[in-house]
């Protein structure tokens, strides 16, 4: 298990625009890292099409069959849909350590601390109940909110901002996680929207390159997440390292 404790800098910035350009700095550094995690991210969930029998293919014939009356399709009914539907979900909770070994990546990367594939997956050895129970009330908590319309997950997200690397560098529970994260948000809730808002944009930017590019450009939110940590709470030192 790895040991952290917090050093405040007092100099470091709170201004959205300085943490937005500190995830830049660091993403720079480890984002091949980044890629790896989605590479791995997405491999694994397509070897499950083929074994629950569901055809991504299938599922866009029916919505270009559909002619804009998406009110026709019944996804359901699509073979191998409903196993793929539940088999992915519980896939994207094993596989949220991923994104905490990006936050362990970003950190070591800030101290200029080499970098180990291995570190990618310290999720696994650390506090990886609390990280995937997290997830899941998160993401139950996300998806109620963007089909609210949409609009106010935008609201949302913020409150969430700071809770894997509370998970990661403070070995918190799940409620402590939360608790922390959405404390220090509503006391900045203005930067902490704007500070989402931008960095969930450029996160999800590659979608323009065809779809392919957000592998490279997703990582860049979990950067963003430490980015914001380092500001409001320090920047944390594995202990035993020199910096």
């Amino acid at each position: 298990m790895s040991t952290f404790q917090e050093f405040s800098e007092t100099n470091r910035s709170k201004n959205w625009s300085d943490i937005i350009s500190h995830a830049f700095d660091l993403y720079k550094g480890i984002f091949l890292y980044g890629i790896l995690a989605m590479i791995i991210y997405f491999g694994v969930s397509m070897v499950l099409q083929p074994v629950t029998g569901f055809s991504s293919q299938t599922l866009s014939d029916e919505i270009i069959s559909a002619d804009g009356d998406f009110g026709d399709i019944d996804v359901w009914s699509v073979p191998g849909f409903r196993l793929y539907y539940g088999l992915s979900g519980i896939l994207s909770l094993l596989l949220a350590p991923l994104y905490v070994g990006i936050l362990y990546l970003a950190n070591r990367y800030h101290y200029n601390q080499p970098l180990r594939v291995n570190d990618l997956f310290i999720g696994y050895r650390q506090n990886f109940v609390n990280i995937v129970i997290y997830t899941l009330i998160s993401t139950v908590i996300m998806a109620i909110s963007f089909a609210l319309c949409f609009l106010p997950a935008f609201f949302v997200m913020p409150l969430f901002l700071l809770g894997y690397p509370i998970l990661l560098f403070e070995n918190a529970s799940f409620t402590d996680a939360i608790s922390k994260s959405f404390k220090i948000a509503k006391d900045n809730y203005g930067t902490f929207l704007l500070v989402s808002f931008i960095g969930f944009l450029i996160s999800i930017a590659g979608i323009l390159l065809c779809g392919i590019g957000v592998i490279a450009s997703f990582p860049f939110y979990m950067t963003v997440m430490y980015a914001a940590y380092c500001a409001f709470c320090g920047a944390p030192r594995q202990l035993g390292l020199n910096a």
